[in-house]
Protein backbone atom coordinates (compact mmCIF):
# COMPACT_ATOMS: atom_id res chain seq x y z
CA UNK A 1 0.00 0.00 0.00
CA UNK A 2 1.07 3.32 -0.94
CA UNK A 3 1.50 6.49 0.71
CA UNK A 4 -1.54 8.13 -1.23
CA UNK A 5 -3.45 5.25 0.59
CA UNK A 6 -3.42 6.73 3.91
CA UNK A 7 -6.03 9.33 2.32
CA UNK A 8 -9.61 8.19 2.92
CA UNK A 9 -10.90 8.36 -0.63
CA UNK A 10 -14.31 9.50 0.79
CA UNK A 11 -12.55 12.66 1.81
CA UNK A 12 -10.72 12.87 -1.36
CA UNK A 13 -14.08 12.78 -3.17
CA UNK A 14 -15.51 15.22 -0.65
CA UNK A 15 -12.97 17.78 -1.25
CA UNK A 16 -13.27 17.50 -5.28
CA UNK A 17 -16.80 17.60 -5.06
CA UNK A 18 -18.17 17.96 -8.67
CA UNK A 19 -14.32 17.77 -10.01
CA UNK A 20 -14.83 20.61 -13.73
CA UNK A 21 -10.91 20.40 -14.63
CA UNK A 22 -7.01 21.29 -13.01
CA UNK A 23 -8.32 24.75 -12.61
CA UNK A 24 -10.68 24.03 -9.99
CA UNK A 25 -7.27 22.93 -8.38
CA UNK A 26 -4.20 25.54 -9.03
CA UNK A 27 -4.16 29.00 -8.81
CA UNK A 28 -4.29 31.25 -6.23
CA UNK A 29 -8.06 30.55 -5.27
CA UNK A 30 -7.42 26.63 -6.17
CA UNK A 31 -8.67 23.97 -3.89
CA UNK A 32 -4.53 23.41 -3.57
CA UNK A 33 -4.25 26.78 -2.11
CA UNK A 34 -7.29 26.81 0.09
CA UNK A 35 -5.84 23.60 1.73
CA UNK A 36 -2.45 24.75 2.22
CA UNK A 37 -4.10 27.61 3.97
CA UNK A 38 -5.78 25.84 6.08
CA UNK A 39 -3.27 23.44 6.85
CA UNK A 40 -0.22 26.41 7.93
CA UNK A 41 -3.44 27.98 9.96
CA UNK A 42 -4.15 24.97 11.68
CA UNK A 43 0.13 23.50 12.26
CA UNK A 44 0.43 26.93 13.26
CA UNK A 45 -2.59 26.98 16.04
CA UNK A 46 -1.28 23.49 17.33
CA UNK A 47 2.74 24.75 17.46
CA UNK A 48 1.18 27.95 19.23
CA UNK A 49 -0.91 25.31 21.57
CA UNK A 50 1.96 23.61 22.40
CA UNK A 51 4.09 26.48 23.06
CA UNK A 52 1.43 28.27 25.95
CA UNK A 53 1.06 25.09 27.01
CA UNK A 54 -3.24 25.42 26.62
CA UNK A 55 -5.76 24.46 23.95
CA UNK A 56 -7.66 27.01 22.25
CA UNK A 57 -10.61 28.12 24.20
CA UNK A 58 -8.93 26.78 27.11
CA UNK A 59 -7.82 28.67 30.28
CA UNK A 60 -3.44 29.00 31.31
CA UNK A 61 -2.38 28.86 34.32
CA UNK A 62 -2.63 31.76 36.34
CA UNK A 63 0.51 32.26 37.02
CA UNK A 64 1.50 32.38 32.98
CA UNK A 65 1.41 35.83 31.75
CA UNK A 66 1.60 35.43 28.23
CA UNK A 67 -1.37 34.32 26.51
CA UNK A 68 -3.13 35.06 22.71
CA UNK A 69 -3.31 37.67 21.06
CA UNK A 70 -5.25 37.43 18.12
CA UNK A 71 -3.87 37.19 14.61
CA UNK A 72 -1.59 38.59 12.09
CA UNK A 73 -1.67 38.29 8.27
CA UNK A 74 0.79 37.54 6.10
CA UNK A 75 0.94 36.61 2.13
CA UNK A 76 3.16 33.99 1.13
CA UNK A 77 4.54 33.21 -2.52
CA UNK A 78 3.97 29.61 -3.16
CA UNK A 79 3.80 27.39 -6.20
CA UNK A 80 -0.02 28.35 -6.98
CA UNK A 81 0.16 31.90 -6.74
CA UNK A 82 0.61 34.56 -3.59
CA UNK A 83 -1.43 32.41 -0.56
CA UNK A 84 -3.21 34.82 2.27
CA UNK A 85 -2.30 33.34 6.10
CA UNK A 86 -3.77 34.08 9.41
CA UNK A 87 -1.21 33.20 12.05
CA UNK A 88 -1.64 32.97 15.98
CA UNK A 89 0.43 35.40 18.24
CA UNK A 90 1.23 35.69 21.51
CA UNK A 91 1.03 38.23 23.90
CA UNK A 92 4.96 39.00 24.41
CA UNK A 93 5.89 37.55 21.06
CA UNK A 94 8.07 34.87 21.95
CA UNK A 95 6.47 32.31 19.61
CA UNK A 96 7.64 32.05 16.06
CA UNK A 97 5.60 28.91 14.00
CA UNK A 98 8.08 26.61 12.27
CA UNK A 99 5.55 26.08 9.53
CA UNK A 100 6.07 29.17 8.30
CA UNK A 101 9.18 31.34 10.04
CA UNK A 102 9.45 34.86 11.00
CA UNK A 103 10.71 36.86 7.92
CA UNK A 104 9.72 33.99 5.61
CA UNK A 105 7.64 34.69 2.76
CA UNK A 106 7.19 31.79 0.95
CA UNK A 107 5.89 28.53 1.42
CA UNK A 108 6.80 24.95 -0.31
CA UNK A 109 10.12 25.33 -1.63
CA UNK A 110 9.42 28.78 -4.11
CA UNK A 111 13.25 29.87 -3.33
CA UNK A 112 14.29 26.90 -3.98
CA UNK A 113 12.69 26.80 -7.20
CA UNK A 114 14.02 30.05 -8.19
CA UNK A 115 17.76 28.99 -6.82
CA UNK A 116 17.47 25.77 -8.97
CA UNK A 117 16.51 28.15 -12.12
CA UNK A 118 19.57 30.70 -11.37
CA UNK A 119 21.73 27.89 -10.85
CA UNK A 120 20.58 26.24 -13.68
CA UNK A 121 22.18 29.02 -16.13
CA UNK A 122 18.48 31.29 -16.35
CA UNK A 123 18.92 34.68 -16.32
CA UNK A 124 16.54 36.87 -14.48
CA UNK A 125 14.12 37.50 -17.28
CA UNK A 126 14.45 34.32 -17.64
CA UNK A 127 13.25 32.81 -14.63
CA UNK A 128 10.56 35.48 -14.72
CA UNK A 129 8.95 34.02 -17.91
CA UNK A 130 9.67 30.59 -16.45
CA UNK A 131 7.64 31.04 -13.05
CA UNK A 132 4.47 33.17 -14.98
CA UNK A 133 4.51 30.45 -17.39
CA UNK A 134 4.33 27.67 -15.21
CA UNK A 135 2.71 29.04 -12.03
CA UNK A 136 0.89 32.41 -13.11
CA UNK A 137 3.01 33.77 -10.63
CA UNK A 138 5.02 37.70 -11.36
CA UNK A 139 7.99 37.95 -9.85
CA UNK A 140 10.14 41.01 -9.40
CA UNK A 141 13.87 41.52 -10.61
CA UNK A 142 14.16 42.49 -6.78
CA UNK A 143 12.85 39.70 -5.26
CA UNK A 144 15.33 37.37 -7.56
CA UNK A 145 18.16 39.24 -6.22
CA UNK A 146 17.02 38.65 -3.08
CA UNK A 147 17.02 35.11 -2.96
CA UNK A 148 20.25 35.08 -4.61
CA UNK A 149 22.15 37.03 -2.02
CA UNK A 150 20.37 35.14 0.36
CA UNK A 151 22.80 32.23 -0.12
CA UNK A 152 25.87 34.69 0.93
CA UNK A 153 26.10 33.50 4.19
CA UNK A 154 25.71 29.72 2.90
CA UNK A 155 28.31 30.57 0.50
CA UNK A 156 30.65 31.73 3.18
CA UNK A 157 29.94 29.21 5.77
CA UNK A 158 31.25 26.75 2.80
CA UNK A 159 34.21 29.04 2.64
CA UNK A 160 35.00 28.45 5.86
CA UNK A 161 34.47 25.43 7.33
CA UNK A 162 36.54 22.73 8.28
CA UNK A 163 38.33 20.42 6.18
CA UNK A 164 40.19 17.25 6.13
CA UNK A 165 44.10 16.89 7.74
CA UNK A 166 45.53 15.18 4.65
CA UNK A 167 44.57 15.43 1.21
CA UNK A 168 46.20 13.09 -1.02
CA UNK A 169 46.02 15.71 -4.36
CA UNK A 170 44.62 19.32 -4.61
CA UNK A 171 44.08 20.51 -7.90
CA UNK A 172 44.15 24.25 -8.38
CA UNK A 173 42.81 25.78 -11.99
CA UNK A 174 41.60 29.05 -12.75
CA UNK A 175 38.81 30.00 -15.02
CA UNK A 176 38.54 33.71 -17.18
CA UNK A 177 35.43 35.31 -15.53
CA UNK A 178 33.65 39.14 -16.50
CA UNK A 179 33.26 41.29 -13.26
CA UNK A 180 32.61 44.53 -13.01
CA UNK A 181 34.98 46.25 -10.31
CA UNK A 182 35.27 50.06 -9.98
CA UNK A 183 32.74 50.51 -12.86
CA UNK A 184 34.88 48.74 -15.25
CA UNK A 185 34.00 45.35 -16.67
CA UNK A 186 37.38 43.05 -16.83
CA UNK A 187 38.63 39.48 -16.56
CA UNK A 188 39.45 37.88 -13.40
CA UNK A 189 40.84 34.71 -12.63
CA UNK A 190 38.17 32.69 -10.28
CA UNK A 191 40.57 29.73 -9.00
CA UNK A 192 39.01 26.41 -7.89
CA UNK A 193 40.74 23.75 -5.39
CA UNK A 194 39.75 20.19 -5.20
CA UNK A 195 40.82 17.86 -3.26
CA UNK A 196 40.88 13.99 -3.07
CA UNK A 197 40.62 12.56 0.55
CA UNK A 198 42.06 9.15 1.66
CA UNK A 199 38.99 7.47 0.72
CA UNK A 200 39.89 8.61 -3.09
CA UNK A 201 36.41 11.29 -2.85
CA UNK A 202 36.49 14.80 -4.49
CA UNK A 203 35.66 17.83 -3.05
CA UNK A 204 35.88 21.37 -3.52
CA UNK A 205 37.87 23.28 -1.01
CA UNK A 206 36.87 26.49 -2.24
CA UNK A 207 36.75 29.67 -4.28
CA UNK A 208 38.99 32.55 -4.86
CA UNK A 209 38.96 35.68 -7.21
CA UNK A 210 42.55 36.70 -7.77
CA UNK A 211 43.27 40.22 -6.78
CA UNK A 212 46.95 39.82 -6.36
CA UNK A 213 49.54 37.47 -8.51
CA UNK A 214 52.27 35.44 -8.07
CA UNK A 215 53.82 34.11 -4.70
CA UNK A 216 51.65 37.01 -2.35
CA UNK A 217 48.66 35.60 -3.26
CA UNK A 218 48.79 32.03 -3.85
CA UNK A 219 51.01 31.82 -0.01
CA UNK A 220 47.45 33.53 1.21
CA UNK A 221 45.14 30.50 -0.75
CA UNK A 222 47.62 27.26 0.95
CA UNK A 223 47.55 29.40 4.22
CA UNK A 224 43.81 29.49 4.75
CA UNK A 225 43.22 25.65 3.84
CA UNK A 226 46.34 25.27 6.66
CA UNK A 227 43.88 27.58 8.57
CA UNK A 228 40.94 24.94 8.21
CA UNK A 229 42.41 22.24 9.36
CA UNK A 230 44.83 21.15 6.12
CA UNK A 231 48.40 19.50 7.78
CA UNK A 232 49.32 17.93 4.65
CA UNK A 233 48.87 17.48 1.12
CA UNK A 234 51.20 14.69 -0.68
CA UNK A 235 50.80 16.17 -4.32
CA UNK A 236 49.73 19.71 -5.46
CA UNK A 237 48.66 19.55 -9.60
CA UNK A 238 48.59 23.17 -10.98
CA UNK A 239 48.51 24.81 -14.54
CA UNK A 240 52.29 26.10 -14.06
CA UNK A 241 51.09 28.85 -12.12
CA UNK A 242 53.30 32.21 -10.61
CA UNK A 243 54.72 31.88 -7.88
CA UNK A 244 53.48 28.48 -6.69
CA UNK A 245 56.44 26.66 -5.87
CA UNK A 246 57.57 29.22 -3.12
CA UNK A 247 54.19 29.47 -1.83
CA UNK A 248 54.02 25.23 -1.63
CA UNK A 249 57.19 25.34 0.34
CA UNK A 250 56.30 28.08 2.12
CA UNK A 251 53.09 26.50 3.43
CA UNK A 252 53.20 22.86 2.59
CA UNK A 253 56.92 21.69 2.37
CA UNK A 254 56.37 18.39 1.97
CA UNK A 255 54.15 18.83 -1.21
CA UNK A 256 55.30 17.53 -4.59
CA UNK A 257 54.76 20.01 -7.25
CA UNK A 258 53.63 18.91 -10.08
CA UNK A 259 52.35 20.82 -13.40
CA UNK A 260 49.35 19.68 -15.30
CA UNK A 261 50.18 17.46 -17.96
CA UNK A 262 47.55 18.46 -20.41
CA UNK A 263 48.45 22.00 -19.99
CA UNK A 264 51.42 21.64 -21.18
CA UNK A 265 50.10 19.69 -24.06
CA UNK A 266 47.79 22.07 -24.64
CA UNK A 267 50.64 25.28 -24.64
CA UNK A 268 52.77 23.54 -26.80
CA UNK A 269 50.36 22.63 -29.29
CA UNK A 270 49.46 26.46 -29.79
CA UNK A 271 52.63 26.62 -31.81
CA UNK A 272 51.87 23.86 -34.16
CA UNK A 273 49.52 24.20 -36.89
CA UNK A 274 46.25 22.17 -37.18
CA UNK A 275 47.86 19.39 -39.88
CA UNK A 276 50.92 19.30 -37.58
CA UNK A 277 49.19 18.48 -34.23
CA UNK A 278 47.52 15.25 -34.38
CA UNK A 279 50.92 13.80 -35.35
CA UNK A 280 53.11 15.82 -33.06
CA UNK A 281 50.96 14.69 -29.86
CA UNK A 282 51.45 10.99 -30.45
CA UNK A 283 55.13 12.27 -30.38
CA UNK A 284 55.11 14.32 -27.15
CA UNK A 285 53.32 11.51 -25.53
CA UNK A 286 55.86 9.27 -25.12
CA UNK A 287 56.91 12.33 -22.72
CA UNK A 288 54.48 11.69 -20.23
CA UNK A 289 54.24 8.20 -20.97
CA UNK A 290 58.02 7.48 -20.14
CA UNK A 291 59.13 4.64 -17.28
CA UNK A 292 61.31 7.01 -15.73
CA UNK A 293 62.57 11.28 -15.75
CA UNK A 294 66.06 9.84 -17.49
CA UNK A 295 63.64 8.12 -19.84
CA UNK A 296 61.64 11.39 -20.47
CA UNK A 297 64.84 13.32 -20.97
CA UNK A 298 65.93 11.13 -23.48
CA UNK A 299 63.34 11.50 -25.53
CA UNK A 300 63.15 15.04 -25.19
CA UNK A 301 67.06 15.54 -26.46
CA UNK A 302 66.01 13.42 -30.07
CA UNK A 303 62.60 15.33 -30.62
CA UNK A 304 64.46 17.96 -31.98
CA UNK A 305 66.63 16.63 -34.25
CA UNK A 306 63.15 14.72 -36.21
CA UNK A 307 61.52 18.43 -35.94
CA UNK A 308 64.44 20.14 -37.41
CA UNK A 309 62.30 21.32 -40.11
CA UNK A 310 60.00 23.40 -38.38
CA UNK A 311 60.26 26.58 -35.60
CA UNK A 312 57.37 25.98 -34.40
CA UNK A 313 57.87 22.43 -33.57
CA UNK A 314 61.08 23.82 -31.76
CA UNK A 315 59.01 26.15 -29.83
CA UNK A 316 56.59 23.98 -28.90
CA UNK A 317 59.43 21.75 -27.16
CA UNK A 318 60.79 24.54 -25.23
CA UNK A 319 57.44 24.35 -23.59
CA UNK A 320 59.08 21.20 -21.99
CA UNK A 321 61.89 22.10 -21.17
CA UNK A 322 61.29 25.39 -19.30
CA UNK A 323 58.74 23.13 -17.35
CA UNK A 324 61.09 20.18 -16.92
CA UNK A 325 61.61 20.54 -12.83
CA UNK A 326 58.04 20.42 -12.53
CA UNK A 327 56.61 18.22 -14.90
CA UNK A 328 58.98 15.34 -14.20
CA UNK A 329 57.71 14.46 -10.78
CA UNK A 330 55.01 12.42 -10.97
CA UNK A 331 57.44 10.16 -13.31
CA UNK A 332 59.44 8.92 -10.07
CA UNK A 333 55.82 7.04 -9.38
CA UNK A 334 54.21 4.03 -10.51
CA UNK A 335 50.88 4.16 -12.80
CA UNK A 336 48.15 3.81 -10.19
CA UNK A 337 49.55 7.21 -8.83
CA UNK A 338 50.63 8.83 -11.83
CA UNK A 339 46.61 8.67 -13.04
CA UNK A 340 45.67 10.23 -10.26
CA UNK A 341 48.07 13.38 -9.71
CA UNK A 342 49.81 13.87 -13.63
CA UNK A 343 46.24 16.21 -14.90
CA UNK A 344 44.20 18.68 -13.35
CA UNK A 345 41.34 17.64 -15.51
CA UNK A 346 39.16 17.19 -12.67
CA UNK A 347 38.87 20.36 -12.12
CA UNK A 348 38.41 21.21 -16.32
CA UNK A 349 35.20 18.96 -16.25
CA UNK A 350 34.03 20.85 -13.32
CA UNK A 351 34.77 24.11 -15.20
CA UNK A 352 32.99 22.82 -18.00
CA UNK A 353 30.09 22.54 -15.76
CA UNK A 354 30.43 26.01 -14.59
CA UNK A 355 30.43 27.48 -18.10
CA UNK A 356 27.28 26.22 -19.12
CA UNK A 357 25.71 27.39 -16.34
CA UNK A 358 27.27 31.55 -16.69
CA UNK A 359 27.74 31.45 -20.24
CA UNK A 360 24.66 33.71 -20.74
CA UNK A 361 25.94 35.93 -18.18
CA UNK A 362 27.42 39.00 -19.75
CA UNK A 363 29.41 40.35 -16.74
CA UNK A 364 28.89 39.43 -12.76
CA UNK A 365 28.12 43.05 -10.98
CA UNK A 366 30.51 42.36 -8.17
CA UNK A 367 32.85 39.02 -6.75
CA UNK A 368 30.37 37.84 -4.50
CA UNK A 369 27.01 37.72 -7.41
CA UNK A 370 30.20 35.68 -9.07
CA UNK A 371 31.01 33.45 -6.67
CA UNK A 372 27.22 32.56 -5.83
CA UNK A 373 26.45 31.40 -8.65
CA UNK A 374 29.43 29.08 -9.43
CA UNK A 375 28.83 28.07 -5.95
CA UNK A 376 25.44 26.78 -6.94
CA UNK A 377 26.79 25.46 -10.17
CA UNK A 378 29.53 23.42 -8.37
CA UNK A 379 26.84 21.96 -6.17
CA UNK A 380 24.83 20.41 -9.58
CA UNK A 381 28.23 19.18 -10.36
CA UNK A 382 29.48 17.59 -7.89
CA UNK A 383 25.95 14.88 -7.76
CA UNK A 384 28.04 13.51 -10.77
CA UNK A 385 30.92 12.77 -9.23
CA UNK A 386 32.17 9.49 -7.86
CA UNK A 387 35.30 7.77 -6.26
CA UNK A 388 38.98 7.74 -8.51
CA UNK A 389 39.49 5.27 -10.14
CA UNK A 390 41.10 1.69 -9.08
CA UNK A 391 41.40 3.92 -5.74
CA UNK A 392 42.28 0.82 -3.75
CA UNK A 393 45.13 -0.44 -5.34
CA UNK A 394 46.03 3.40 -5.47
CA UNK A 395 46.11 3.95 -1.64
CA UNK A 396 47.96 0.39 -1.21
CA UNK A 397 51.05 2.09 -3.49
CA UNK A 398 50.50 5.28 -1.95
CA UNK A 399 51.30 3.79 1.41
CA UNK A 400 54.04 2.56 0.56
CA UNK A 401 56.06 5.69 -0.71
CA UNK A 402 54.40 7.98 1.55
CA UNK A 403 54.44 5.69 5.13
CA UNK A 404 53.76 7.14 8.20
CA UNK A 405 52.51 10.64 6.20
CA UNK A 406 48.92 8.60 5.77
CA UNK A 407 47.23 7.70 9.13
CA UNK A 408 46.98 3.34 9.70
CA UNK A 409 43.25 3.71 10.01
CA UNK A 410 42.67 4.64 6.27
Amino acid sequence: MGKHSEIPDELIDQLLGEYEGPEQLTGPDGLINQLRRRLIERAAGAELADHLGYPPGGEPDEEQPNRRNGVSQKTLRTVDGPLTVELPRDRDASFEPRIVPKHSRTFDGFDEQILALYAGGMTTREIQRHLRELYGVDVSDGLISQVTASIQDDVKAWQSRPLEQLYVVVYLDAMQVAIRDQQVVRKKAVYVAIGVTLDGERDVLGLWVEKTEGARFWTSVLTELRNRGVTDILFVCTDGLTGFPDAIDAVFPLAVNQTCVVHLVRQSLRYLSWKERKSCASELRRLYTAPDADAARKVLEELPAAWADSTTKTAALQVWDRAWDRFIPFLAFPTEIRRVVYTTNTVESLHMQIRKTIKTRGHFPNDDAALRLIWLAINRAKTNWRTCYNWTTAMAVLRIHFGDRIPDNT
